[in-house]
């Protein structure tokens, strides 16, 4: 899997300029798949040049011109091969577990302190992701819109962002309890 499977998912419901595949990376995807907005432009240029994405350009008055991108055909074969790949397992890079696993090399102060930071992150992601959640489901209860909606990729993703959210909370909490009975441990 790689960041342009990622832009070609993105593309897939209609044409974007590239601050709104951007934004749009930042409000779909983002549980699942990060970029710079650098890495996107080059990534662009790149699936331009390899005829996966066309790009076209709108004039603009009292404005930059900007280019829209949207899949060609070439682009919608790449990423009907996508769901024949099997990918890896995600592998876990969190620098934050890194100072969790020398704990005893550090202070319990700071520690806590960052768990607590991390879980308030967690539960404002939790808060995205649930206007998220409303404005795909539209009204509709979640049975209704799996049953019924035309596109359901987007909440399925959602859904692993918001367990992957709650699952750091619970993880936060125990170590938050377990760090605080060690504190007091080394009180008594």
């Amino acid at each position: 899997m790689s960041l342009r499977d990622a832009v070609l998912a993105a593309l897939v419901d209609g044409e974007l300029s590239g601050y709104d595949l951007s934004k749009a990376f930042d409000a779909t995807v983002a549980n699942f798949w990060t970029a710079t907005p650098q890495q996107l432009y080059r990534e662009l240029d790149r699936m331009d040049r390899d005829d996966v994405i066309s790009a076209r350009l709108v004039e603009q008055d009292g404005r930059p011109n900007k280019k829209l991108f949207s899949l060609t055909d070439k682009g919608r074969a790449a990423l009907r091969q996508v769901s024949h790949r099997r990918s890896k397992l995600p592998a876990i890079r969190d620098e934050h577990l890194v100072a969790v696993h020398a704990l005893e090399a550090g202070d319990l102060e700071p520690m806590t302190g960052a768990i607590r930071e991390r879980m308030q992150l967690s539960r404002d992601k939790l808060a995205r992701y649930d206007r998220m959640a409303h404005r795909l489901l539209d009204g509709r209860t979640e049975t209704d819109f799996l049953a019924t909606a035309d596109r359901i990729g987007p909440y399925l993703t959602l859904m692993r962002g918001r367990m992957f959210e709650e699952e750091s909370l619970r993880w936060g909490a125990r170590v938050l309890e377990v760090l605080s009975a060690r504190a007091e441990r080394r009180k008594a």
